[in-house]
């Protein structure tokens, strides 16, 4: 039985809805940046339509490439940063937990009211159940983190330090051009939603172009486009 595409019924190319999505979630533009660079494309659609696109397509695309990406085993284990930012929702303060790997790739983010140890171990459990256990998890000082891992029986992996941590810390800065550009969150569940759509887009386009030569780099941009192009293809 062929899968139905879930395109079908919109009259707007499936191309355009892939660019927009991405421009949207990729870079810090707003949803009427968006509209006017479209139509710089000779695309006329409205902002609206660009908000309705991205949550309706986007965790359709994170969740197929976050299924590629642990099919083809590329989430690590071997070594875990942990950090927690703040983030304010209607004016009241809550805490972005995220997870990242050696190579910076955003592996987990979870939202909650509070960081104390019920807020680290839900986390905790959240991106050991997805990702499997770290050999090594390096974190802040908070005493939360300590008390989860504990619990977990994994205290004898935690490591910290004043500058151990700077690869979470460093994760964070695309995330929050992207958060000023939006003006903020309005609710926790779009806050949760956005940075899971966020953490996979932005694995899927890093290509750690520092490390490479300008020949692999070129190539491996091209390569993440043509994937991207293809999501959701039916």
């Amino acid at each position: 039985m062929t899968k139905r595409s879930p395109f079908k019924y919109f009259k707007t190319s499936s191309e355009i809805i892939r660019l927009a999505v991405m421009m949207y979630v990729r870079f810090p533009l707003s949803l009427r940046n968006v509209e006017d660079l479209l139509h710089e494309r000779g695309v006329d659609v409205s902002h609206e339509a660009v908000r309705f696109w991205w949550h309706r397509f986007g965790p359709m695309f994170a969740g197929e490439i976050r299924k590629r990406r642990i099919e083809g085993l590329k989430s690590s284990r071997w070594r875990w940063h942990l950090d927690e930012m703040f983030v304010k929702i209607n004016g009241e303060q809550h805490y972005l937990w995220r997870a990242v790997d050696h190579e910076g790739e955003v592996l987990e983010s979870f939202v909650t009211k509070t960081r104390d140890k019920k807020a680290a171990l839900k986390f905790l459990r959240k991106a050991l159940k997805k990702h499997g256990r770290a050999d090594v998890l390096v974190t802040d000082k908070l005493r939360s983190y300590g008390a989860a891992l504990k619990d977990l029986g994994m205290a004898d992996r935690q490591e910290t330090g004043r500058w151990l941590n700077n690869r979470a810390e460093n994760s964070h800065l695309p995330f929050r051009r992207r958060e000023r550009a939006m003006q903020r969150f309005r609710r926790m569940r779009s806050l949760q939603k956005f940075a899971a759509v966020h953490a996979s887009v932005s694995n899927h386009f890093n290509q750690e172009r520092s490390l490479s030569s300008r020949d692999i780099f070129k190539t491996n941009r091209t390569a993440a486009l043509a994937e991207w192009r293809g999501l959701c293809a039916g």
